[in-house]
């Protein structure tokens, strides 16, 4: 008897079916996944080193004192890997008891000042360390930030986040930085203002790439384009990408990530501009954090090779084996370490390295960062939920901590994170949110979203079973029909 054509569909579909479960169950971890269980594991032990340089929940500074940027940044580290939730919360109630340590110079006995950038790098550590960013410290970071950007500046600059200060010059020191951890802070304390958005984008060249500051000679510069020779910085696009991406402003974080893969180097690294231009891992692992938020996995695990490459083992470590885990911020500062040790001199460096180039090794973007669980490719470190800090001074309408200053305050020209020149890796992210610019929730994905890293297989399971359940059917009307 002829077979019925329904039969020969159903008996396509079933060769179909089991040939793609096939595919699904039996295909073996392919050389993408070992290696990002590999780099998971690289950024844990990095994250270990880094907690071990705490001292009292604090990470010290070049000349001595706390260092609030970068304890912030290591908090940061250890909440994307997992790693030591006792130093990470230790840090987080450091971090509230001295939030005008920080962003202002309070301590120096110059008053009437509030660093906008600071302000929204708290206002994004509070929330990606798990606290209530409305009362961190008793500061209400969240309208603390709003309020250096609304009303601040009209036209072009309007929804720049600023200082607030006595000065009257008009000049403010905010970069494209400051503006990118707005934006993160913002979108995860309950959305980004599309002013501050617009602003962001507007430091993006037609080219795709972010320039660092938003200022030219002296003078705010209405946009990237319109400033005759802008220097597009690596490190400032890989932010802004993040930032765009947490804000749902896909079609510019787009652009931003075909403009990083163009400047990735042969061996996966990045450098950034003018003094860091070289390649390093500070801006390789800025970059490919990016890209791993943006879903290129292949450019990311380049860049995470090119940050393995740079982090002391126990077998590769020579003189600084002791310091396992820690990562050089260039081949130079490797060769060094490995024949002399790390000295002390030159251990703020190597912090700060450590804290952004391990972000490139476990992927987590910065908008995700407390909201995803931290990376595996081992055993999986014990967590706990980062509480909300104790000890800080009780909300008010108009709050002032308490807490003493730290002992040794160390002033600099803004306590904002601007990338220095020079060998010294700028006070770097922490490395953020995917909510949407008006959502309140934290969900990833969503219309018009980039891709996000990594490949779920319940969605080839499901389509797996319906194709059975659909061969099945068929397979039974087919008898039926052949009858």
């Amino acid at each position: 008897m002829p077979t019925s054509p329904l039969r020969r569909v159903g008996a396509g579909l079933g060769v179909a079916v089991v040939t793609a479960l096939a595919i699904v169950v039996a295909t073996p971890p392919s050389g993408v996944a070992a290696s990002s269980a590999a780099h998971s594991a690289a950024a844990r032990d990095a994250a270990a080193w880094l907690a071990g340089e705490y001292a009292d929940g604090v990470l010290p500074g070049p000349f001595g004192g706390a260092d609030w940027g970068l304890t912030i940044d290591g908090m940061l580290a250890l909440a994307a890997t997992g790693v030591d939730p006792s130093t990470r919360q230790a840090a987080t109630a450091q971090i509230a008891a001295n939030v005008r340590s920080y962003n202002s110079y309070d301590d120096w006995g110059i008053e009437g000042f509030t660093d906008g950038g600071a302000t929204a790098k708290l206002l994004y550590a509070a929330s990606a360390a798990g606290a209530d960013p409305t009362d961190f410290g008793g500061w209400d970071l969240r309208a603390e930030t709003l309020a250096l950007v609304s009303g601040a500046h009209t036209g072009h600059q309007h929804g720049r986040i600023t200082s607030r200060t006595t000065d009257e010059s008009g000049q403010d020191p905010s970069n494209t930085f400051d503006q990118s951890f707005a934006v993160l802070g913002l979108a995860r304390s309950g959305g980004a203002p599309q002013e501050t958005v617009d602003f962001l984008v507007r430091q993006q060249c037609a080219a795709g790439g972010f320039r660092l500051y938003p200022d030219a000679a002296g003078a705010p510069s209405p946009s990237c384009d319109a400033e005759s020779n802008a220097t597009l910085d690596v490190d400032s696009t890989a932010m802004a990408v993040q930032a765009l991406l947490a804000a749902g402003a896909d079609d510019a974080a787009g652009r931003g990530v075909d403009w990083l893969v163009a400047q990735q180097r042969a061996d996966g690294s990045f450098g950034g501009s003018g003094p860091t231009s070289g390649a390093n891992s500070n801006s390789t692992g800025l970059a490919g954090q990016a890209l791993a938020a943006a879903g290129r996995d292949t450019e990311a695990t380049r860049a995470a090779q090119a940050l393995a490459a740079l982090q002391l083992t126990g077998a590769n470590g020579g003189a600084a084996t002791a310091d396992a885990g820690a990562i050089a911020y260039d081949t130079g500062a490797l060769t060094e370490a490995v024949d002399e040790g790390i000295t002390d001199n030159l251990r703020d460096q190597w912090r700060r390295a450590t804290a952004q180039a391990l972000l490139g090794l476990a992927q987590v973007p910065l908008g995700r960062i407390g909201l995803d669980p931290p990376p595996t490719g081992g055993p999986t470190p014990s967590t706990s939920a980062s509480p909300t800090p104790t000890g800080s001074p009780a909300p008010s309408a108009s709050p002032t901590p308490t807490d003493a200053p730290t002992a040794s305050p160390t002033p600099s020209a803004s306590p904002s994170d601007t990338p220095t020149a020079g060998p010294t890796p700028s006070d770097t992210p922490s490395t953020p949110v995917a909510t949407p610019t008006v959502s309140t929730s934290p969900v990833a994905g969503g219309p018009g979203r980039l891709p996000t890293t990594g490949v779920a297989i319940g969605g080839y399971v499901l389509t797996a079973l319906l194709l059975v359940g659909g061969g099945a059917v068929l397979l039974v009307l087919g008898r039926r029909r052949a009858t």
